[in-house]
């Protein structure tokens, strides 16, 4: 018997949090990140992330996430970190930068430079991070994966 073929997953569109009131998200968000708002509605929000895009969607009822988190990948961790001081959040305990938005929505925040996919050259230029790079473990992991960046 021959097996059909199954589709293959290739990245993520997007990614939605549920979260109390849109503007109130959008302050939150606002107050931590430079973003470009994509499109709203007063039941959604949608943050552009250049070829990716966060889902606010009004509706939050669960409890605070403790494993389930989104991670977050910036140009900049440290000004995140500087921007969680002045918003008054505490990141969580732990090694990583992670923290609770009001919903209870879990987020771990990664630099651009440790993580394995990379932005494509046209995305990253119209985005204005053309100066973003990876590091040496980064750029073996692709390495191995044959995705080393030029």
């Amino acid at each position: 018997m021959v097996e059909a073929r199954k589709a293959r997953a290739v990245g993520i569109n997007h990614v939605a949090l549920e979260v109390g009131d849109i503007e109130e998200a959008l302050a939150f968000y606002g107050r931590l990140f430079n973003f470009k708002l994509r499109g709203k509605s007063s039941t959604s929000a949608f943050i552009d992330l250049g070829d990716q895009f966060l889902a606010l969607q009004k509706g939050r009822t669960q409890p605070a996430d403790e494993g389930r988190h989104l991670g977050l990948v910036v140009d900049d961790k440290d000004a995140v970190r500087r921007s969680l001081a002045d918003a008054g959040v505490q990141p969580l305990a732990g090694p990583f930068l992670d923290f609770l938005d009001p919903w209870g929505n879990r987020i771990e925040i990664v630099s651009y430079e440790n993580v394995q996919f990379t932005k494509a050259p046209n995305v990253l230029r119209g985005m204005g991070l053309t100066h973003l790079s990876k590091n040496e473990q980064a750029i073996n992991e692709l390495t191995e994966k044959g995705m080393a960046p030029n």
